[in-house]
């Protein structure tokens, strides 16, 4: 059996961790709200970011958007790690038809990506 069809129809993840089934909320519950709060969060201050215009504020949100980011990769982690978080896994194929795909875009960036303005 090649790769290829190893891969196909398999997860990539842990063993789910158990939680109560009840109409109240669970660790998972708790920790999943808490990831999409993040990520709300961290696409705020990507936007705060573009359009601060004064430096101090600027890295006053950069430092609290990186702090935010971490915190997001981290309950993310969490959730992965007690397998409520999982992935499809791809065929090797499919990942370089996709790299080939995309590669084929750089050519169409406003900047030259041997000699990147300054």
């Amino acid at each position: 059996m090649n790769q290829n069809q190893a891969n196909d129809g398999q997860k990539i993840g842990n063993p789910k961790t158990q939680t109560p089934d009840s109409p109240q909320m669970n660790d998972r519950d708790y920790i999943n709200d808490m990831l999409a709060t993040e990520k709300y969060m961290t696409g705020s201050y990507c936007t705060a970011l573009n359009e601060a215009s004064h430096e101090g504020l600027y890295k006053d949100v950069q430092s609290i958007f990186n702090e935010t980011q971490d915190c997001q990769r981290n309950l993310f982690n969490m959730m992965f790690e007690k397998g409520w978080y999982s992935f499809d896994a791809v065929p090797q194929q499919t990942l370089d038809q996709s790299h080939q795909k995309f590669s084929g875009y750089s050519n169409q960036f406003p900047y030259n990506q041997n000699n990147p303005v300054s």
